[in-house]
Formats: structure tokens, sequence, C-alpha cells
């Protein structure tokens, strides 16, 4: 028996219609309405068309029949959710105070059906004697066009359309008579987009040593046990991990299971996929930003027809719509990019979890350096902890690591951004024609530029922050806002003092490159930022052409030094390692020594040995010491005691309050009017407030910003005083323009 009702989730985003509507489903609707349809209904007292989303059935009326309306239809071109994933937004509704119409959009990562490709062709369907037959009457017919179609079919029987008109030059009269003599058929066939291509990562079959095969094997018995589980698989860069997760993988795929891995950045797919495609072939896809929408589409129809066995992407390849999920895989899972920065702001890791839960899969956590929540949980006994203390390759040591003080470069005179270190071995690895990294975290040519007869410095006219150099294609010289994207000519005189002396100060990554070439001019140099990974396959384009040794020298940002395997790469240089280390954040030190461990971690992955060289103010700091010695466990107890002592994740919740308004008086009433809330609402409970004040960015595009951060244990606590301030809010109307976002444990300061 059909189900006659239908609870539907409304789209719109307010808290005061964040439930379910009950609707009736008309008869001729029954046959396209499914849990995950998006329907047109009609909404208030004006019965205005909305969209919604059916999240489940009922047989019985919520209350009196007469008085339920009607579903006017089923949205044209609509995307079906899957129920998994329903069950899945629930969760992300509940876990970070979201309502349910934003959290359903979040596991969707494709939303409108696209068109796809297709192909004609054109077949012939009588046997070569009766074609041969028909050939002679054609000839005596002198029906020309017949004879140069027929003689080609002959040769070939199925021929592309696109040939047939065009080099063939067949009318569609002509078709449609052959057609009609059933001497060929016309036929369209519909195929997927190619987002891969066939390239696949050379080099023999490697097999695991005793350290990886046990960490495979644990994952892999406990799975077949029926015991599925959370592992925190914790191996120095290059042991291998990648190995690993493909040997579980595959384990797991052939008991008829399906995979995603996730990866950190777009940058990291290209060789990521190469790998997994040496192993399973087209049963891997990949879903990222940079796809095109029909792209994106193809890869979600595969996925969701059973097509592909493993999917590959960053934080939206975590919804991909499999119905046998064995496996969750996490790369690099200390990496920041996978909390959303925008509102519902999950954590991929969290969801990760929970979904695997639901679909009695199991999730594996791999980093060199994971984050410090994750190996407190481990510890903890939340997640197994597996271990490869080596390398891979047995020639493959860890790389020597010199820890350079600038202070001391002064002193000598030098004020070069490159140390006398720095110099000396890059001129040894050109001549040896091995392959260099050079790392820094900043972008652009200059951080800052001032006049240096009066000290103004140029600022951006809409964000309270200083512009930065930048050289376009053309050479010329602009001023960027990095935060806007304001952008202006630099000019040729200062507009306070019309002093001609104006430069730049602080360096980014198109300085590096210039100074490079002008250190080596013979140096072949790439860069990887930003700015120039814009286009689609930039990124794979840059990649390849280093592994392919068309460069010698890769300069960059933190997209450089994640997961990429380069055999000829024997010196990673760190231009300044405290960019990070001073931020107004409480994971900055842990930043740090992610960055640094994983950059140090590039150089000797080959068999030749690796030297990487940290240029620092602060060599003294514990971040800096641990990660020149890539030593995790001593950078955790420091840390870790830290955060004990002064009462930061893992050892509390944290809830971030960000406010945002055009007015900065009125966001200093609404910030000063939350915290006397929070402080009420939370007195029993003891909850720590911190705030309000101005964000470490006080103004973005013209639009001020302030933050309150609130401290206690029970996350649900946390929970509750969200929801609280969310409906003072919405009986305020005078801060009805002021943005308010909510952000739990955030890995980044406001």
């Amino acid at each position: 028996m059909s189900p006659k009702y239908a609870d539907i989730i409304i789209d719109i985003s307010h808290e005061a219609i964040d439930r379910t509507f009950q609707y009736r489903i008309p008869e001729a609707l029954v046959e396209q309405i499914r849990i995950g349809t998006q329907v047109s209904i009609p909404f208030g007292r004006g019965n205005h068309l909305r969209s919604g989303y059916v999240v489940s059935f009922s047989d019985t009326p919520a209350f009196e029949e007469a008085r339920l309306k009607e579903i006017a239809g089923v949205k044209e071109g609509s995307v079906a959710i899957e129920s998994a994933l329903i069950e899945l937004a629930a969760f992300i509704k509940e876990r970070y105070g979201s309502t349910m119409i934003n959290a359903l959009k979040i596991v969707m990562p494709i939303k409108q059906k696209v068109k796809g490709l297709t192909h004609k062709e054109v077949r012939l369907l009588v046997p070569d004697e009766e074609a041969q037959k028909l050939l002679e009457q054609y000839r005596k017919k002198n029906a020309r066009a017949k004879v140069r179609l027929l003689t080609e079919l002959m040769e070939d029987r199925v021929i592309p359309y696109a040939l047939v008109t065009g080099k063939l030059n067949i009318s569609s009269s002509t078709l449609r008579a052959m057609q009609d003599e059933n001497v060929i058929a016309v036929a369209e066939e519909g195929y997927y987009r190619d987002v891969i291509g066939t390239e696949t990562e050379n080099g023999e079959e490697v097999i695991p040593n005793p350290e990886q095969q046990e960490a495979i094997s644990r994952v892999v018995e406990d799975y077949r046990n029926g015991q599925p589980g959370t592992y925190l698989l914790k191996g120095v860069t290059g042991s291998g991990k990648t190995l690993v997760y493909i040997e579980i993988i595959d384990k797991i795929v052939r008991m008829g299971k399906q995979a995603i891995v996730l990866i950190p950045e777009i940058a990291l797919t290209y060789q990521t996929v190469r790998r997994f495609r040496k192993r399973f072939g087209n049963r891997v896809t990949i879903m990222n930003s940079k796809l095109s929408r029909g792209e994106r589409y193809d890869q979600f129809e595969k996925a969701k027809n059973g097509e592909v066995s493993v999917m590959i992407g960053p934080r939206s390849a975590l919804f991909a719509p499999f119905k046998n999920l064995g496996i969750i895989v996490i790369d690099e899972e200390h990496e920041a990019t996978y909390k959303s920065e925008y509102p519902p702001k999950y954590h991929a890791r969290e969801v990760a979890i929970h979904r695997a839960g639901m679909a009695g899969a199991s999730v594996v956590l791999g980093s060199a350096t994971p984050s410090v929540e994750s190996y407190y949980h481990a510890l903890q006994g939340d997640y197994t902890l597996l271990g490869l203390s080596g390398r891979a390759r047995e020639s493959a040591a860890l790389a020597e690591t010199s820890v350079v003080d600038l202070r001391e470069e002064l002193k000598r005179g030098n004020r070069s951004i490159f140390s006398d270190r720095l110099k000396k071995l890059m001129a040894d690895r050109l001549g040896k024609k091995q392959q260099i990294m050079l790392f820094l975290n900043r972008r652009g040519f200059a951080g800052f530029i001032s006049c240096r007869s009066c000290g103004h410095v140029f600022k951006c006219p809409h964000c309270d922050v200083t512009l930065t150099e930048h050289f376009s294609g053309t050479a010329k010289e602009k001023l960027v806002c990095h935060y806007c994207g304001y952008e202006q000519k630099k000019p040729a005189v200062c507009p306070e003092c019309q002093s001609k002396y104006i430069a730049g100060f602080g360096i980014g990554t198109q300085k590096v490159e210039e100074q490079v070439k002008v250190l080596f001019p013979e140096a072949r140099v790439l860069r990887m930022d930003m700015d120039t990974t814009r286009n689609k396959d930039s990124h794979e384009k840059i990649l390849s052409q280093f592994a392919n040794g068309e460069a010698d020298v890769l300069v960059g940002t933190q997209m450089i030094v994640k997961g990429h395997d380069f055999s000829n790469v024997t010196l990673v240089g760190v231009i300044a390692a405290d960019l990070t280390l001073f931020d107004n954040d409480y994971k900055s030190a842990e930043r740090t020594f992610d960055l640094l461990t994983q950059a140090a971690g590039r150089a000797g992955r080959g068999s030749l040995k690796g030297d990487v060289v940290i240029q620092t103010y602060a060599p003294e700091h514990y971040a800096i010491k641990a990660a020149a010695k890539q030593d995790y466990q001593a950078f955790y107890e420091e840390e870790k005691a830290y955060r004990s002592l002064l009462g930061y994740p893992p050892f509390c919740h944290m809830l971030a309050v960000f406010m945002e308004c055009d007015g900065y008086e009125t966001l200093c009433r609404l910030s000063e009017v939350l915290r006397e809330k929070m402080v009420h609402w939370g007195k029993e409970q003891r909850v720590h407030v911190i705030g309000p004040c101005d964000a470490t960015i006080a103004r973005v595009n013209d639009r001020y910003r302030r933050v309150i951060y609130l401290k206690e244990k029970r996350y649900e606590v946390l929970v509750e005083l969200k929801n609280l301030a969310e409906r003072f809010l919405e009986e305020q109307p005078e801060y009805k323009d002021c943005f308010v976002t909510f952000d739990f444990d955030p890995v980044h300061s406001y």
C-alpha cells in the first residue's frame, strides 16, 4: 500500500520553521515521490509555492485531514537525497546547531540534474552477403550517397555519426531512407564525462613491509569479524601510508563494498588518483570543486549506480551516494581544511565517523602529525592506534634537518631571503641535477608596501589589512587584498608625502621565485600557489611538470608540502618558519609543527640523501625543535600541557560566536547584549565566557567583525547556549542586519 502523507522540510533557513510539515500525496505523484525527493508545495497563508524535501512518510494524518495541503509537484531536474544521507543531515543539525534544510544542502554535493553526453553511431543491420547485393543495386540506380555509406559500413559495421554526416557527406534524408529499408540503424548512446584520464602511477608492485602488513591485517580482520572501528594510522613521512590505504580498501572492496578517500587539498588529487587508478582501474573516480557541473553530476551518478568502488576528493566526497560503504579513509587527518568554513561548520572527521557507524563501516585516519585531538582520543582508547615507525623504502632515511637562526644571519650581514647554508645546498643540488622545494606560506611578492620617507602603509580601503604586492602576467606591479580581492596599481609616489621611495617589506612566493632566478639563472623554476592554480587543470599541470623533471625548483605555499612524493627531491628549504608560529590562535604551534614536519618529509624520499633547512627567528621554540627532529611525541607532550592548563580542546570544548555587521556601533551593542545573555544562561553550568572583542581582522569588505568565545567541558551545554542565542536573536529586529554564526571547537581564530 502506497503512503498517503509526506513529511517535508521546507527550503527556508529559518529557526522558527526548522521542522517537518505534513502534506497529502496526490495519486498522480505516488510513483514519483520517494524519500529525499525535492517537491513543490504551497506554504503559508498565501500558499506561495516553495521547495522542500521529503524526509519520511506516514499512513495517518498528524491532524485534521481537511487542513492538510497537497504536494503541488516534483521539482523538475532535481536530484533526490539518499535516505542514509538524510539521517546524516540530522546528525549534522544536532551536532553543529544547524537548521535541517542547511544540513540537507551540505549532504547534497549535487542538487540538479545535468544533461548527459551522448554520441551517435550508424550500424549496419544486414549480413555481408546481403550488403554486397544492395551495393550493386545502389550502383545501378546511381545512388552515390548510399554507395559511399554502405561501402564504409562493409569495412566497419559501426561508424560514428559525425563521420557519416561530415567526411562522407551523407544527408539526413538518405539516412532515413536506408533506415526505412532496415539496412542501417542510427543509435544514440550516453557516456560519462572523463575526469581522470588513463595515466597511472608507474613503478614496480610494492609488497607491504611487516609494519604495514600488521596495520592492514588489523583493520581488515576487524571488519571481516563484524567489528568495524576507527583507527589512527600514525606514520612518519614516507612510511607508506598510502600503500596501507590501498591494500585495506582493495580487500574490503573485494567483499562487495565501496570506499571513500578524503584528501585535504585538490592539489593532492593528481598523485593520489594515479596510484589508486593503478590498482582499481576505472572503478575509481573523483569529486571536487574544480570539476564542471556536468562532470560532478556524472561522478555522482556513477557512484549512485554502483559503477565505481572508490571515491576520492576533499570534504564533499564524504557525501558520495554509496549504498554499500565499507571504509572511509581520511588522509592527512590533521588538516584544518576538513573543517567547513561556512555554516553549518561541520568537521569531516566527526561526520565521517558517524556515517561509518550508520553503515557498519570502518574509518582510517592517517597522518605523520596527527591532530592533538585525534592522538588524545587514540591514547584514551576511543580510536585504535596503529604505527609506522620507519620509511617504506629501506634506502630512504629521514632527511637531515638544519635549523638556521636568522638573527645570526643578520649579524653576519646576510640580508638575503636565503641563509648561507640554504644557498650552498641549493647550488650543490642544482649541480647534481637533483630537485629542490622551497616553502613559504604567503603568496605574492611582498607582505606589505610602505613609504620609506613618511612610513605610510598601503591598506585595503574595505578591510583592515595591508595590501600585498603582486606582479601580473604583464609584469606590471599591482597591490592586492587577499580578503576581498580589491586591486590597485602600485603608485609611483606616496599619496601622503609624494616621495618616490615606495618599497615592499616581507616576502611572498613571487619574491622567492624571482630571487631564485636571480641567484641561479640557469635553474628552471615553477611556482605553485593560489595565483598559479586558478584554472581547472593547473594543479595537475604544475605537479606533472615537476614530477617529469621539467623543473629544478618548485616554490610554493602549503599546497606543495602535503602528501607529494618526488623521489628526486633532495632539498627542502623553509624560508620563514615563523609566519604561523605567533598567530593569535591556540593552534598556532600545532599548525607550525605540522607544516614544518610535512615540509621536511618531502626530502630524501627516494634512494638519495635528503636535507632540510628551516629558517627561523625562534629556533628555541618547542614546535620548531620538535619539527626539526620529526619528534611528534615531544611536541605532543608540550602542547598537551599547554592546552590542559589553559582549557583548550581536547580538554575542553569551545564555541566561537562570530558577529558581522555594516555598522560598528550596532555590532558593539549586539556583542555586549549577547555576552550578558551568555553569562546569564551559562551561570549555573559555570560556562567561561571570553570577550567580546574585535576579530583579528576587524573589518572585511566594509563589514565589521567581533567575536565571543565560550569554554565548557560538556559539548551539549554549548549547543543549548547556541540554541538559546538563536531564539533570542529571532526576537530582536534591531539586529536583523547583523550576521551571527556559531563555530564549535574552531580550528582557526576569528
